[in-house]
């Protein structure tokens, strides 16, 4: 049984040490001739070692390659001079300490090829790297980034330090395009997609290949890498529950598994958020508050091209990060009119429970109350103690503190507590459908446990008008879409004074 290779981004050592290695090889093939492309997926999927795979091609270390698609079908005879840039490593709190650290990397690889720098700055710098490459080789040169836009994204939070590094960074790419006649190949990797206009101004050559269907599973495993490259370690699982927690993300072609995933978990052998795990989204879910955002939606989320192509620091949307960050994924592609759309929702198990987890630790603030929250939900539905739910949910808002309605009018929004309603149950496990459509309309959130169907309408409303919520329920028959099931109508009602629950009445149908 091989070795997993748990946070190894170089391909010579995972093939010198006899690692499991799911061979994406046919991807380097495919730009074999030459050009400018850019990448963009999320934290963890396998870039770095895509851009190292690429390094070692270019370089004609053909030894590597063995057994693999590459090895027959790749002219070993050329090698290039690489410049490889690895922008993780850049300090980025301040202009100063980014400009030293590129300056830094710059001198690093001239150091490698003994070749001396004599330019200030680190645009400069760089074009004469590739220039003197080029001269001392006599051959063009290949330039690797890798994480492009972390001195953007470290920062993000700061709108003013964020334009700035991004003013760095443009002036340091825009070198690329007079220093085209030296150059063979560029490959630059991201997890964000920020327009071209703002960082790569000038590039009309780039390629954007992240959605490019011939590119979709450039990195990731696809349900057949994983069951014939893992066999000997799958085998122990149940491949349909591995699945639904791990599968899920496209990018307009067949759906792949994070490779984090899948190498904590082949290791651990129990089910864990492990990917969402190394990163707290904490400034989305600054976003949703700020945009009051109905979390709900997340299910079946219609956006267009510019969403899910461009982010801009200038008008930042909780749609561009959820999409490029990995939290939200493309599940139909379609057009309306003359636009292209699509229709975006979670990639699995793990994001959909984990994302609603970490928007109640936000607005609850006491981790141990959400945990039995949460487990007390669960117990509650699986035995009908309804009387119990509106007791529990009641104790949740009474216990989100009062700064969260602070500066703003969330409390007399209906979205917001659908929405802590929503994420309380997502984060419980439990199956939920939002804005399940009927023939009569469309259910507010409908929550289906074993033989059990819970169809829920929210309302906020003044003193004089409860009741209307379960009266909706009943005069759209939401529940015959479910006959022949045990059904459960649930009308929660909220005052936007008291910002709790002043009305909560079931029926039971069935």
């Amino acid at each position: 049984m091989k070795k997993l290779p748990i946070g190894i981004q170089t391909l010579s050592k995972i093939i010198e040490n006899d690692y499991y290695y799911v061979d994406k090889t046919q991807f380097v093939k495919k730009l074999e001739y030459g050009g400018y492309y850019f990448l963009s997926r999320p934290r963890r999927f396998g870039k770095s070692l895509f851009l190292d795979t690429l390094k070692e091609a270019f370089s004609g270390n053909m030894e590597l390659f063995k057994g693999l698609y590459l090895y027959d079908n790749w002219d070993w005879t050329k090698k290039y001079p690489i410049i490889r840039l690895d922008l993780s490593k850049a300090s980025t709190d301040t202009e100063d300490n980014l400009i030293k650290s590129i300056n830094s990397i710059l001198n690093s690889i001239a150091k490698s090829y003994q070749i001396v720098l004599n330019e200030d700055l680190i645009q400069l710098k760089f074009e004469e790297l590739i220039q003197k490459l080029y001269e001392k080789y006599n051959q063009k040169v290949v330039v690797l980034i890798d994480e492009y836009d972390k001195p953007i994204l470290d920062v993000i939070e700061d709108t003013q330090k964020a334009k700035n590094n991004r003013e760095i960074l443009k002036k340091f790419f825009e070198i690329l395009k007079p220093s085209d006649p030296y150059l063979h190949f560029v490959f630059i990797t991201g997890v964000s997609r920020f327009s071209k206009v703002s960082i790569f101004s000038g590039l009309n050559q780039l390629m954007d290949i992240t959605l490019v269907p011939d590119f979709a599973t450039i990195c990731g495993y696809t349900q057949k890498e994983l069951e014939t490259v893992f066999e000997d370690r799958i085998k122990d699982f149940d491949k349909e529950e591995v699945k639904r927690w791990y599968n899920g993300y496209n990018w307009l072609g067949d759906k792949v598994y994070n490779p984090f995933d899948i190498l904590l978990f082949l290791t651990e052998k129990i089910f864990k958020p492990y990917w969402f795990e190394t990163g707290t989204p904490t400034f989305l879910i600054k976003l949703f508050q700020k945009s009051q955002y109905y979390l709900p939606d997340l299910e079946n989320l219609e956006v267009g091209e510019e969403i899910i192509s461009n982010l801009d620091i200038d008008n930042i949307y909780p749609e561009n990060l959820l999409f490029q960050a990995g939290y939200l994924t493309i599940k139909e592609q379609f057009r309306k009119g003359i636009k292209q759309k699509y229709i975006l929702t979670y990639p699995n198990l793990e994001v959909r429970v984990s994302l609603n987890d970490a928007f109640l630790n936000y607005i609850i603030k006491n981790p141990v109350l959400k945990e039995k929250t949460e487990s007390r939900i669960y117990d509650i539905l699986q035995k009908d103690n309804i009387q119990e739910l509106k007791e529990t949910l009641y104790s949740l808002f009474a216990s989100i503190p009062s700064d969260w309605y602070r500066k703003n009018n969330i409390n007399e929004y209906e979205g917001f507590y659908a929405s802590v309603v929503y994420a309380l149950l997502n984060g419980s496990g439990l199956t939920t459908i939002t804005e399940d459509a009927t023939n009569k309309g469309k259910i507010d959130l409908t929550v289906i446990v074993e033989n059990k169907v819970y169809i829920i309408e929210f309302k906020v409303v003044k003193e004089t008008e409860k009741g209307e919520a379960l009266q909706q329920i009943k005069e759209k028959r939401y529940y015959e879409k479910y006959t022949g099931k045990e059904i459960y109508l649930i009308g929660i009602e909220f005052s936007k004074e008291r910002r709790n629950i002043v009305n909560f009445e079931v029926e039971k149908v069935g």
